[in-house]
């Protein structure tokens, strides 16, 4: 996407009028995160300063994990080290986060990537207890994240101090100002201060709040709208309350759902929304819509 200095994106972006359901990042289930107070360059892969640095996000992407740099907002970026790093896995219900402290970039290299990209703990830091807030602010990338996301992970700090961190492009920039909440990967877009305060305070008690959701990264879209609609049937808030069991087809998709002992079949259709973006937008408009949802018995699974 090219550097814009303004806002190109559809009406309705960044207010909610326009859904952001079943839009998380579909291929990201491991997680490396690497505090750089900047410059950023357009795309991470295009990094070459530090030296060292650029070659851990060149290995991380070769590996199969994401890279993210991360910052602290406004004046509480570090412009020399130590330098923090995460890194994690957020596919299923076993998700894990370990951290450290660099002197210096280089020690990235003894990192065992191959461990973090199947989801194995590789004892390279030390285990997370608490959640990590993810706030993009990338505005190299697209002038609209650090436009709201900004404000956004400066009012998060101010609420919920070392927790958050400002990051780059996360996926989805007309849905800014985007969250991230790790280890689990949970998406959410189109967010103001409130919406995001509530966000926050639900993962922290162990759950997700359906407004402005976009999904939880790793799965497909059509999962996570089918999680979604069954959260919305079942009232069911957890987590990992709800678990996508499989998922077949391709528009109609048919998926089976579990929340607690009780199964549905959920049918997905993907649709174009109307009134894309401008020509210089290169966001997808594509959308979800669950047409059945049906409740299961053991019997009709057999």
């Amino acid at each position: 996407m090219a550097r814009q200095s303004g806002c190109g994106h559809c009406p309705g972006s960044h207010s909610a009028e326009r859904p952001c359901l079943a839009s998380a990042t579909t291929k990201a289930r491991a997680w490396l995160l690497i505090e750089h107070p900047g410059p950023w360059p357009e795309r991470v892969e295009q990094l070459t300063e530090p030296v060292a640095l650029a070659r851990a996000v060149r290995d991380a992407l070769a590996a199969g994990v994401r890279p993210q740099l991360i910052r602290r907002a406004g004046r509480g970026r570090r412009p020399t080290p130590p330098l923090r790093v995460y890194v994690g896995w957020s596919q299923g219900s076993d998700v894990w986060l370990e951290t450290r402290e660099l002197d210096d970039h280089a020690e990235l290299a003894s990192l065992d990537l191959a461990a973090v990209a199947v989801g194995r703990p590789p004892g390279w830091g030390e285990p997370v207890g608490e959640p990590v807030f993810l706030v993009c602010t990338h505005g190299r990338r697209n002038a609209c994240c650090a436009r709201t996301g900004a404000p956004l992970a400066r009012s998060l700090t101010a609420r919920f101090g070392d927790l958050v961190w400002e990051t780059t492009h996360v996926g989805g920039d007309r849905y800014a100002a985007n969250l991230v909440c790790l280890p689990h990967a949970v998406y959410y877009g189109n967010l103001g201060p409130d919406d995001a305060e509530k966000a926050v305070s639900a993962y922290l008690d162990g759950e997700v709040v359906l407004d402005r959701l976009r999904g939880r990264a790793g799965l497909p879209e059509a999962a996570q709208a089918a999680e979604h609609a069954v959260r919305a049937e079942t009232g069911v808030l957890e987590v990992t309350g709800v678990t996508v069991e499989t998922l077949s087809g391709a528009s109609p998709y048919e998926a089976v759902v579990s929340s607690g002992d009780r199964r549905y079949r959920v049918v997905v259709e993907r649709t174009e929304e109307s009134g894309g973006c401008g020509p210089e937008c290169q966001e997808k408009l594509q959308t979800h819509l669950v047409t059945d949802l049906t409740l299961l018995n053991e019997a009709a699974l057999v």
